[in-house]
């Protein structure tokens, strides 16, 4: 989301954002009686997250590493790479350094934003994007520069760096089809200068670094996904689905259902009052046509994606919506035909989920917050198995070891920015939303938390000791 300070961004999650919409009514969950899937505890490196925080930017490499992208507000970002064997966290990639320019303030590359992804060869692929402007020192969104695409390789510890695609926009999404030479590319404006989202999505030529700019999808922080066919989809401001066919070098803009039905205002899946055209453009001395989106108002909801590894089902769950859908990618015709899997948290009146993935055996998992009159936020670890009957809440994640890290200084007194873990009763638990979780192949399931800016780790062990 455009970013008030996390500090500031709580407290509008807290009652303002995050809209709920469950079938029927449940009583909210007794805490007292609650059976809490416990975790263990690691604090990202701190000069990395200066404020505390990061973003859903967390992937497991073929090294069976986990790799972090990070955000320091007006200073840089870095990519982290956690060995849980070791228990260890080191830098692998400074984003300064690896394009040879240190920025700071609202030009600096601060965030890593991008879910980060791996390559079948086992690059890993992110992007940088901007930070925050401060406007009491008059900073301009022209200030920033762009973000820029980047390939970090764990075999050499190689970082390639690709140009900037868009002036001004960060990077949100960076995909690669290793086996077709290129990668697909999201870009984000933050809505700035306004009212809308500008959310350019291009291709990548990877050997020769040439980009192709193929539409503005206007939508707020869409991700990208490829599917078996090799066809890449990204979704549409307006509920319209996105989807390029390299063979056929053609552009669809697809419709989209939800058990048969138009998708509802309630689901955050579309804008009904948001009309979407695409127009084919001729392009002087351009090889091919370029496709232009005409959108007639600005909005739109974070949405996050993602696809199975055999690349035939896509998931998709709205940053607000308490309930997920899913979608079979081997249907033809010109409309996305989704299902709703049903109610995420039970009892849950409003939620905030930017924290999804699906993993290496086809799971979906999201780490989700719900607004709690006693706990606050409180975090819940949600799965779904296909053949499920409905997703299941494994429960609230308290944390095993509270003092992974310090909370104080010398002097007793609480160090800034690290707020985000607290007790209810005896249990130790995030008390702020949640942004990243991935599944190792181990069937371990990590999970990104704010203040410190930390990885939770819930074992396989202890997700098959309550299933």
């Amino acid at each position: 989301m455009p970013r008030l300070a996390v500090r500031v961004l709580v407290l509008a999650v807290l009652g303002l954002t995050s809209l709920c919409l469950t079938p029927t009514a449940f009583a909210e969950q007794d805490l007292a009686k609650a059976k809490w899937i416990k975790s263990t505890a690691y604090a990202v490196p701190k000069e990395t997250a200066t404020e505390g925080e990061g973003y859903f930017s967390i992937i497991e490499g073929l090294n069976e590493r986990l790799f972090i992208g990070t955000h320091a507000n007006a200073v840089n970002s870095w990519l982290v790479e956690f060995d849980p064997a070791a228990e260890k966290m080191k830098v692998v990639v400074d984003a300064h350094k690896a394009i040879g320019k240190d920025i700071k303030g609202f030009g600096s590359q601060a965030k890593i934003h991008t879910r980060n992804n791996v390559g079948a060869s086992g690059k890993i692929y992110f992007g940088t994007k901007q930070g925050y402007p401060d406007t009491n020192k008059g900073e301009k969104r022209e200030d920033y520069p762009g973000g820029y695409p980047m390939v970090y390789d764990p075999k050499t510890d190689e970082t390639k760096v690709y140009p900037i695609p868009v002036p001004h926009e960060g990077i949100n999404s960076f995909t690669p089809d290793e086996s077709r030479g290129v990668a697909y590319i999201s870009t984000c404006s933050d809505g700035r200068p306004g009212p809308g989202e500008n959310s350019h999505f291009l291709i990548l030529d990877l050997k020769t670094s040439a980009y192709r700019n193929l539409i503005d999808t206007k939508h707020v922080y869409g991700f990208i996904v490829v599917d078996y066919l090799g066809r890449a989809y990204h979704p549409m401001l307006g509920g319209g689905i996105m989807r390029y066919d390299p063979k056929t070098d053609a552009v669809e803009i697809l419709k989209q259902t939800i058990d048969g039905q138009a998708p509802t205002k309630e689901s955050n899946l579309a804008n009904s009052d948001v009309q979407v055209s695409v127009q084919k453009e001729a392009t002087p001395g351009a090889s091919a046509p370029l496709y232009r989106t005409q959108v007639t108002l600005p909005a739109g909801h974070p949405i996050n994606w993602d696809i199975t590894p055999d690349g035939k089902t896509l998931y998709s769950l709205p940053m607000s919506t308490n309930n997920a859908y899913v979608y079979d990618l081997t249907k033809t015709g010109d409309t996305l035909a989704g299902k709703s899997l049903g109610t995420l948290v039970q009892g849950a009146k409003t939620t905030d989920c930017r924290a999804m993935c699906v993993g290496p055996k086809g799971t979906m998992w999201a780490a989700i917050t719900e607004s709690h009159s006693k706990a606050g936020q409180l975090l819940h670890l949600v799965s779904y198995r296909p053949g499920d009957k409905a997703p299941r809440d494994h429960g609230p994640v308290s944390v095993s070891n509270p003092n992974f890290t310090e909370f104080v200084d010398k002097d007793g007194k609480p160090l800034p920015f690290h707020g985000g873990f607290g007790k209810f009763g005896d249990v130790t638990t995030t008390k702020y939303v949640i942004l990243g979780v991935c599944e190792a192949k181990s069937g371990d399931v990590y999970i990104m938390a704010l203040h410190p800016y930390s990885v939770l780790k819930v074992s396989a062990q202890e997700l098959g000791a309550k299933d």
